[in-house]
């Protein structure tokens, strides 16, 4: 994805349904090919629509394909895609999550060898954050001209030219300014600070922690800018108000630090630090019993499943065709409803599954054949994968369209029309 689909895309996204990205979201070329020529299908047996200019319908469709997209991806973290997977995969547990959330990792064939680590955060690692000064809201002092101050990040130096036109306010000049650093995506974020009815701007590094001989992740100046200088001391863009930091920690009673707060433990464990552990009192992490990550798996597959029915159901009261989509995830669940419900897994009246955790153990912990007893399990996340495969390639089948004509059966044509109807609606307003 280039940087200016990119930018397109995380602004789409922020204004829309921010969605986790995950290796599943990568693929091979000839799954791109797939999908590709699933689409030139789609395309050529589509009837012809009205364009759909709602913008209501719009966040719909959106939305749709994002926790179309996040199903997939819950199924498939959780070994749905393998043979099998959903049964054997692994789960990790921290005896103290406030502290840190881990996941396992490793690979499956060395499950007997894996030990138990002990693990004590004594500090997480921070961005570097530069806060301005806190400027009144009324006119600014800057001559109307044209200004400009680089930036300094990752090895590349930035340049941000702006205009200041005559009567405008120290917020206006603000507010273009944090516009102009995020719509670059450079690794930064800008915000406005509040304070008593003055405004700073403040700048954040995505990224924490820092490389080898390096004292900052960013520096701001504009003592050799191409256009006028000034605005670094007259907004106090300079000043850093945190360092950044590495997180500190100790594995095993031995010293550690890592840039991220986020990290790969003995290539076993993903870890995730949240917290600072008590003086003195390291956590445990390890992995559970199989019966125990057999019950994380089935209610990771649950949660998923509700997730996207509540997506859907949010929209019922305007878009109609909500209801279709309700009913078809639904069907899927009553198919093996009665297996279901051996397991503890019971459909709502709404739709959605809840899970009778006992049920589910006790028939976990009695089963001599695990892939025999959860054979309907594996199924329904099958019907549940091919079923998020279907929205996110084609959302605008859930949407109440108006139909011009059928295409002349024998001699229809490929055309974009389906999928750009689709499309467009990331770039519609954006620029």
């Amino acid at each position: 994805m280039g940087p200016v689909m990119n930018t397109v895309y995380n602004n789409y996204l922020t204004n829309y349904t921010p969605k986790p990205v995950t290796r599943y979201d990568t693929h091979k070329k000839s799954e791109l090919r797939n999908v590709y020529n699933s689409i030139v299908k789609l395309n050529k047996d589509a009837p012809w629509y009205l364009p759909t200019t709602s913008r209501d319908t719009q966040h719909y469709a959106v939305d749709l394909k994002e926790n179309a997209r996040d199903l997939h991806n819950t199924i498939a973290q959780l070994g749905g895609m393998e043979k099998d997977g959903l049964f054997h995969k692994k789960s990790a547990y921290s005896t103290d999550e406030t502290v840190a959330a881990v996941s396992y990792v490793g690979s499956e064939d060395s499950i007997s060898d894996i030990p138990v680590f002990q693990l004590e955060v004594h500090s997480l690692a921070s961005s570097q954050e530069n806060l301005g000064l806190f400027l009144p809201s009324g006119r600014t002092s800057l001559e109307a001209d044209t200004y400009s101050f680089d930036i300094s990040i990752n090895d590349m130096n930035y340049e941000f030219q702006f205009s200041v036109g005559e009567d405008e306010t120290n917020r206006a000049v603000q507010e273009r300014l944090v516009r102009l650093v995020n719509n670059a995506d450079i690794g930064l974020r800008a915000s406005l600070a509040e304070s008593e009815g003055r405004t700073s701007l403040r700048l954040t590094s995505e990224t924490t922690g820092l490389a080898p001989g390096k004292s900052q992740i960013f520096t701001v100046s504009d003592d050799h800018t191409s256009k006028t200088s000034g605005t670094v001391e007259y907004f106090g863009l300079d000043y850093t108000s945190r360092d950044p930091a590495n997180a500190s920690f100790a594995v095993n009673g031995q010293e550690n630090t890592s840039p991220s707060n986020q990290f790969t433990l003995d290539k076993l464990f993903e870890v995730k630090l949240t917290g600072i552990s008590p003086e003195g009192q390291p956590l445990q992490i390890g992995l559970k019993t199989d019966i125990e990550s057999l019950t994380d798996n089935v209610f990771h597959l649950v949660g998923g499943y509700n997730d996207f029915i509540k997506a859907a159901s949010s929209y019922l009261e305007t878009q109609s065709r909500s209801r279709q989509l309700i009913r078809e995830m639904s069907g899927i669940a009553s198919v093996y409803g009665s297996s279901l419900e051996t397991m503890g897994l019971n459909l709502e009246d709404d739709g959605t599954l809840a899970v009778d955790k006992d049920t589910l153990r006790q028939t976990a912990v009695e089963s001599s054949d695990i892939n025999e007893t959860f054979g309907s399990l594996k199924s329904f996340s099958n019907m549940l994968l091919r079923k998020s495969n279907q929205v996110a390639l084609n959302p605008m089948d859930y949407v109440e369209k108006v139909m011009v004509a059928y295409k002349n059966p024998g001699h229809n044509y490929i055309n974009p029309y389906v999928t750009s109807s689709y499309t467009g609606m990331m770039f519609d307003g954006y620029y």
